[in-house]
Order: structure tokens, then sequence, then C-alpha cells
């Protein structure tokens, strides 16, 4: 029941866990907004106090240059030799911290109304004010310090507009006239502040604006100067002791202040980090916007404080779920755990356990009754599988009674088939026997008869061909030994057994001199690799036999050209000594499928040019003598047919008791072609 667990879980749980997220999303939301709407009002705010502080200056800095012209000290330094004059200006200036301050007589105005407008104002009797950009060459006409002072190279900065200057070499100026008019002396008194690099003026707007707030916090803000994008007066960090001097604003930034003259409130990248920014578009004295007021201050502790809020939010409400939940399921554990029960129940049933009952479940409701009937309805299956179960029990008995019979009776019946198949076997064998028997052994005793009479005839005189007479005597007894072989293959209860102890190494080159007649018709070179080896007990005629027919199926499959290999040497297989004799050949080799059948009775690859029976002759033969024969195809090309037979018991007694004193003789490595 832990679906039905859940559902009633979510269906308590869902104006819970869905409504309330929903509302406090939308809450978050407008509270957020509420929020960045209120940074951009303190921002905004700390804009109007940096622009007051800057119009402040402003309008100081033409008083003071006012009260000077206007004083009767400074007609009577009018009347006074030049050098009085400049040593009074200078002592005015630094008591009244300006970069500059000097004295246009009345006859030389005339050219400087074309150049600035606050000083055609103050000649025409108007004190004048105002912030104007100087090039380089009016800076060195004042000071060459000044000059100096004002220069600053640019530094490369991300998302800015791109330029080729590399310097910024112009001065911005609080630029201030007043007119002289004192003691019969007539002219303009001019003045001013150069704001580049100077830290006074724009850490005194840092401190006026972020020393502390309403609640006597400080708060991590900043203040810029700008002339056009560059930040030619900063307490922004470049580094930890390194101000941002030369870096630029962003292009957004400057499209939106200085192209289309509007104040930016928003976030923006200032250098290296996001900030609550304000920019304020500042125009000289001709009426062009020349460079930029900035403040603003970090936005990390701001996004901080809020993602706080967020997850103290989302805490609470897990909280709030998380108690509910538990409160819910155990109220509702009178409904979960009958179904749980029954659940279980069901369970067992269906891992076999038909004995598995409900019981009392502790509930007299509806779902009581339905645990009730459910046992009821177990009960009935119980009763119906046990007899099911009786009656297969009797219907397995008779199958396997039924099936028992018939398996012995097929087993009976393929004994006899393959009794019938044998006997079918044998039976044409004998009648192949008999009649090969009859006709090679007439042709044989004509050859052995002449044999005879040619002895008789040449009576003394037979030692030249003496070898010849007596090879063709030992063939025609091989002759009958095969017959007799074939015969005993057919019928092996009527013949007995013949052992010797064999050499195999002569007796192999024996059988190479029979078939070198086949050999000698084709293009094969014979390979010999015989090791020294102990004799064998097997019949000298039956392995002659197994040799030969393995050499001349050999001879068929390379198909008049190709190597032939006979490999001789000692092995001990199962802890017995014997030889292996190994005959390969560089044919095409045996298919996979034919490989296993080789020693069959009647097998042949070559239908109707043999019988198939060589090498299950072959086999016979080897196996009664305790031997094995195995068929491998080789790795290069070709088959390859081993032999291994077991030592004799004298030969084997020898060798243990002399191996050790010993040196094994080298293989003999011969070859003819």
């Amino acid at each position: 029941m832990r679906s039905v667990r859940l559902r009633l879980l979510f269906l308590a749980l869902l104006p819970l866990s869905v409504l309330m997220p929903l509302l406090l999303v939308l809450a978050m939301t407008r509270w957020n907004a509420d929020y960045d709407d209120m940074l951009i009002a303190n921002v905004d705010s700390d804009l109007r106090i940096a622009e007051q502080y800057l119009g402040r200056i402003l309008t100081s800095t033409g008083t003071d240059i006012r009260s000077i012209a206007e004083s009767s000290l400074f007609g009577d330094v009018l009347r006074a030799p030049s050098r009085e004059r400049q040593r009074f200006l200078n002592q005015r200036r630094i008591a009244l911290q300006l970069d500059f301050l000097y004295f246009l007589p009345r006859d030389v105005l005339p050219t400087a109304p074309s150049k600035w407008p606050v000083i055609t104002a103050a000649a025409a009797g108007t004190l004048s004010s105002q912030i104007d950009i100087f090039t380089a060459q009016d800076l060195a006409a004042l000071s060459p310090e000044l000059q100096q002072r004002a220069r600053i190279p640019l530094i490369e900065t991300e998302a800015a507009v791109p330029t080729t200057r590399t310097v910024e070499d112009r001065g911005m100026v609080v630029h201030s006239a007043a007119p002289v008019t004192v003691l019969g002396q007539e002219g303009v008194l001019v003045g001013g502040i150069l704001l580049n690099r100077n830290l006074d003026f724009i850490d005194t707007i840092n401190a006026l604006v972020y020393l502390s707030d309403s609640a006597g916090k400080s708060r991590q803000g900043t203040a810029t100067l700008f002339l056009d994008d560059t930040r030619i007066s900063t307490n922004v960090r470049l580094f930890e002791e390194v101000r941002a001097l030369g870096t630029r604003v962003s292009a957004s930034v400057r499209d939106r202040v200085l192209t289309q003259g509007q104040t930016w409130l928003d976030r923006a990248f200032v250098v290296n980090d996001w900030y609550i920014s304000g920019y304020l578009p500042l125009t000289d004295s001709f009426g062009k916007r020349v460079g930029m007021l900035y403040v603003g201050f970090l936005e990390a502790p701001y996004q901080a404080a809020k993602r706080a809020a967020y997850w103290t939010i989302v805490a609470v409400f897990i909280g709030v779920i998380a108690i509910s939940a538990p409160l819910f399921l155990w109220l509702a554990k009178g409904i979960f755990s009958p179904l749980e029960q029954m659940t279980r129940t069901m369970k067992r049933v269906e891992r076999g356990d038909l004995a598995a009952r409900n019981g009392a479940v502790g509930s007299r409701d509806e779902i009581g009754q339905v645990a009730a009937h459910l046992d009821t309805l177990l009960n009935q299956v119980q009763d119906r599988d046990q007899a099911l179960r009786d009656w297969a029990d009797e219907l397995n008995t008779r199958v396997d009674k039924r099936t028992a019979e018939l398996r012995t009776a097929n087993s009976k019946l393929e004994d006899t088939f393959r009794q019938l198949a044998m006997s079918e076997k044998l039976a044409s064998i004998g009648e192949i026997t008999a009649g090969v028997a009859h006709e090679i052994n007439n042709p044989v005793a004509v050859i052995q008869g002449n044999v005879d009479v040619i002895r008789m005839t040449l009576a003394g005189h037979t030692g030249e061909i003496e070898t010849e007479l007596n090879l063709i005597d030992n063939q025609v007894l091989r002759i009958d030994a095969i017959v007799g072989k074939l015969l005993q293959f057919a019928r092996p209860t009527e013949f007995g057994t013949f052992e010797e102890n064999v050499d195999i190494a002569p007796l192999v080159e024996d059988c190479l001199v029979l078939v070198d007649h086949v050999l000698s018709k084709q293009s094969i070179t014979i390979h010999r690799a015989f090791e020294h080896s102990p004799p064998v007990a097997i019949n000298p005629g039956e392995l002659q036999q197994v040799v030969i027919n393995l050499v001349m199926n050999a001879a068929q499959a390379m198909d008049g050209a190709g190597d032939l290999s006979l490999r001789l040497a000692p092995m001990t297989r199962d802890d017995q000594p014997g030889t292996l004799l190994s005959v390969c050949d560089t044919g095409p080799g045996i298919t996979d499928q034919d490989i296993t059948a080789v020693f069959n009775p009647f097998f042949t690859t070559k239908p109707g040019e043999g019988t198939g029976l060589g090498l299950s002759i072959s086999q016979t033969l080897i196996q009664r003598a305790g031997g094995l024969i195995s068929v491998r195809n080789r790795a290069q090309t070709g088959a390859e047919f081993s032999i291994w037979l077991p030592a004799t018991e004298g030969d084997h007694l020898a060798s243990n008791s002399t191996l050790p004193h010993r040196r094994p003789k080298p293989a003999i490595q011969t070859s003819s072609g």
C-alpha cells in the first residue's frame, strides 16, 4: 500500500507543498524587485551627494577667486612690479589649494573669448566657474608639472570601446574666472584645479557618500571621475594597492551616458567586480559632454543577503513539511496499517506461502471487513490448490512410469538397430573378404610357385638376384598377412595376435622402399628426423601396414608435389615410456567437419576411389597394441598423423636403469627426393 500511502500524503500536503511555495515565490519575486529598487534608490541618492559636492567645489573655487579679484590688496598688487604680482598670486594659489592662478589685463582679453567661455563671461563682468578640458599644450603653457600629472597611460579594459590611443594626456579642470575692476585696474582673474590624479577630491566624495550609512555602518563603495570614458581619478582598486587609473568604462555605459546623455542607475561590472552603479554625465563650458561622475557600492554583500533570505525561507518551508508529514502519517496510521498487513499477506502468497493470513488487523471498519473477506478467499484457494497438487502428483507418477517404459523400449530398439547394422556390415565385409582372398591367393600362389621354380632352375646361381627373390618372398607373405588382417577386421575373435619387439626406424625405411614406385612418380621430397627411440611391442606387419597406409594417404593429399616429413622420437605418456612416429604432409589438410570422422569405418573423402577402411583398420591395429593414433591440422599447411606405441617392458626396465648414466643420441636428419 505504499502507493496509497503516498497518494494520501500527497492529497493532505498538496496545499502546503504546492500553494505555499507558489505564494512564497510570488512574495519573494516582489520582495526581490523592491529590494533592487531600494538599491537603485540608494545609489541615486549617493550620486546626488557626489554631484552636490562637485557643484560645491565649482562654487567655492569661483567664490575664492572673486574674493581675491575684489580685494583692495589685489589692486595694490596690480600696481606693483610683475615680480611682486606673481609672488602674491602664488601665495594665494597655494593657500586656496589651486593648481593655477593668473591675471589677464584688459588689453589682452580680445584674444581670450574665442578660447574659453568662462573668461568671456568674466570679461563681460560675470563670475563663471565651469569644467573644461585642457589639452596637453594648454597644461604645458600653465606648468610642465601639470602636464605630467595629467598624463595617464590607458589600460586595456574588457568590454570597453576599442581604441588605438595608448595614453590620456588631456586634463579635466575646474575652470573659474572673475572680473577685476579695482583701483582703476581692469581685467580677468583666472584660476582652477586639475582633477586628473586628484585623489583628495575623489576620496572626499567617497568619504561623504560611503563613510557611514544611516545605521552608522560603513559600506563598500567607490567613486570615480571620468574624462570621456577613462578613469582619471578613482578609488577603485586594480590591485590591492594600485588604483585603476587609465581603465575605461564599458561600451554600454559609455553609450548611455556620454552618447545619449542619460544617467545610468543599474548594476555594472567595474574593473573586477559587480557594483550597483550610478553614472552622471558631465558637461564643459561649451555644453559638450566630456566626462562622467560615478559612485557605486559592491553588489556581492546584498546578493549574499538575498541568498541568505531565500535559503532561510526554503529551510523554514522544508522544516514545516518535515514536521507535517510524520504528523499526518501518525494520524493516518489506522488506515495504513491494515492495508500494509494485507499487502504483506499477498506478497507471501505470491511467494508460495498459501497459509499466510491477515488475522486481526485491529480495525472494524470497511478495511477490517475487506481483510477478513480476503482470509476467507485465501482458505478456499489453499483447499483448491491442495486438491490440484494431489491430482498433479498422481499424474506425474503415471507419466514417470510410462516414460521409464518408453526409455527402456527405446534403448532396446537402439541396441537392436546397432546390432543389425554391424551384422549387415560384417556380412558385407565377409563376402568381400572371401572374394578378395580367393582372387588374391590364386595369383599369389602362382607367383610363389614361379619363384620356387626360378630357385630350382638356377640351383646355386641365384646370388645376384637373391635379394630380389627374398623381397618377392617377403611381399608374398605380406599379401597373405594383409588378407588375413582383412578377415581379422571382419571376424577379430577368430584370430590371435602376434607381437615382437620392433625397432620402428628400419621398419619405416622398408615401408618407404615399398612405396617408392608411387612417390617416385610425384615431386615429393621426403624429410626424415629419427631420434634414438625404444623398441615397441607390435606385429611388424601390422605396423608396416599402418605406416604404408598413412604414407599413401599423404601422397594422395599432396596431389603430385610437396614435402613428406617423418619424425621419430621417444615420448612418455601417462608415466609410460614409448615411441612417437609422426607423418606430416603439405597438402590442404582436413576440414573441420571431416577431421572427427576420419577413423570411422567406410568413411572416405573420395567416393568411388576407396573403401574407407584404411584408417579404421589402422586405428584398430594400433589400439590393440596398446597405442594411440591421432590426427590434427598443422599451423602452416597440411595434416599430421601421430602414432604413439608403448615401449616393451624389457626395454623400459633397461632404459630406467641406464638413463641417468647415458647421454641421448642426437636426432638423425635426412632427406631425399
